[in-house]
Order: structure tokens, then sequence, then C-alpha cells
């Protein structure tokens, strides 16, 4: 019996673990495969395409008895919410990923819990009261994760590697030698496509959460939202500029095996 209730203590510090780690590993694959020309919104509709094809006979197996009526009103909300949490927001995240690198976007993921109090608290989905020490920690929490954002996106520090093209202590790229404003401009730019992909995925739990009442068919509404997003992304990646029928084809075992992994991290 002490056995069992150990095992059910550690099971979900394991299992964070492992989203996390899945995540790194996404981020990593992500950053590498934009880094060489892939196109985001194409890598997120064959990301959210798996993700739906993959979904749909498990929830039709698990939850056909039980499954309410769905209404338009409901498929406007999923529609909505996939946009939220994910094309939108996964776009706005790839294209900031693309222009930074892996370890400052999982940063940025890092304050969804963050973001997700702070929006909630105008709804009364959340309370902080002051008066108690679990208020001031919810305050001082979230003081010290925006913070540590804002210093980790205006602040660039020393070189671990001494790298020769590097410098010490300089705030941005601008301020480093031989930067240009371009440059400043782009990590500025990024900064704010990460916030905001990361504040669209905080509102997403709102709206998830309320779909969840009204809703609560976990894999019916995910394969939904999985087919709405990818809609969506395709539309996108439609109207990018330069966009061609080879531009859909993955090229190499690499891209599809980082899709099929990423898709393990949708909606964790």
């Amino acid at each position: 019996m002490a056995e069992e209730n150990r095992s059910d203590t550690w099971q979900p510090f394991v299992a964070m673990l492992a989203i996390e780690l899945a995540f790194a590993i996404a981020n990593v694959l992500l950053k590498k495969l934009l880094g060489e020309g892939a196109n985001p919104s194409v890598l997120i509709t064959y990301r959210l395409s798996i993700s739906a094809i993959f979904l749909a006979p498990i929830s039709y197996i698990l939850e056909r008895n039980s499954r309410p009526k769905l209404t338009f009103r409901i498929l406007c909300y999923l529609f909505f919410s996939a946009m939220l949490g994910a094309s939108l927001s996964q776009y706005l995240f790839l294209f900031g990923v693309r222009r930074t690198s892996a370890t400052f976007s999982c940063a940025f993921l890092n304050l969804a819990p963050v973001m997700t109090f702070v929006v909630a608290l105008p709804f009364r989905m959340e309370a902080a009261d002051i008066r108690s020490s679990s208020g001031i920690a919810k305050v001082l929490g979230s003081i010290v994760c925006i913070v540590g954002v804002l210093t980790l996106t205006l602040y660039r520090g020393s070189s671990l590697l001494h790298h020769p093209q590097s410098s010490s202590h300089a705030f941005s790229p601008a301020a480093r030698p031989g930067a240009t404003r371009s440059t400043a401009a782009g990590w500025l730019i990024s900064s704010m496509a990460l916030f905001s992909g990361t504040l669209l995925w905080a509102c997403w739990f709102l709206v998830q959460a309320s779909i969840g009442k009204s809703y609560p068919c976990k894999y019916t509404s995910t394969a939904f939202m999985s087919f709405f997003g990818a809609l969506q992304s395709a539309t996108l990646a439609s109207l990018s500029p330069g966009m061609s029928l080879s531009t859909w084809v993955l090229k190499g075992k690499l891209e599809i095996f980082t899709v099929v992994f990423a898709v393990s991290t949708h909606f964790n």
C-alpha cells in the first residue's frame, strides 16, 4: 500500500519532466528546420493534420456513447479555440524561434502559467488575496517571472563558450559590436511574437476551460480543434509569399520525424 502511494506521488513529476523534455527536443528540431528554410505554416499544418487524423478514431470509439449534441455554437467556440491554441499561437511561436533560439523560446513557454493567472484575474476565474500568504506568493511569483522574461529579452550576458564573435554585458543585439539596427529590431520583434504567442496560449486555457463545461469530451474537442487549426494554418500558408507545391513536400527524414514527434507535444 505504501509503495502504491509513493508511486502515485512520483508519477505526476515524472510525467511533467517527460513533457518538458519532449517540448525541448521539439523546439530544437523545429529550430533546425526553420533555419534551413522550412515554412512554419506548412509544419504547423502537417502537425495538426496528423493530430486530427490520430484523434478522430479514438474520439469516436471512446466517446460515441457519451458525446453531447454538437451545436453550431460549440463548433464556433472550437474554431476560435483552435485559432488561439493551435494555428495562430504556434505560428507566432515559430516566427520567434526562427529569429532567436530554442533555449530563448522555452523561457517564454514557462511564462504561460503566469500569463494565464494574470488573464484570468479580470474574469474572476482566479483570485489573489494579498492579505493571505498564498495571494502574496502568487503576485510575487508573477512579478519575478515577468521580470525574468524582460531581462532575458533585453540583456545579453557574456558567452559561456567565449565565442570570438560574442561580447559581454551588452543590452540587446544592437549593443554588440558590429550589430545592426535590423538585428536589434528582429530580436525585439521575435521576442514580441513569442510573448504574443504565449499570451494567446494563456487565453486558450481559459477558453478551453469554458468549452470543457459545455462540451466535456476532450478527445472529440481536441480532434475538432486540430482539424480547424490545420485548415487555418493551410490558409495562412497559402497566403505566404513565394508559396509553391514544392514547399509542401517534406524533404528528408529529419523533417518527417520532426513533424511526427511534434505531434506528441500538441495540447499537452
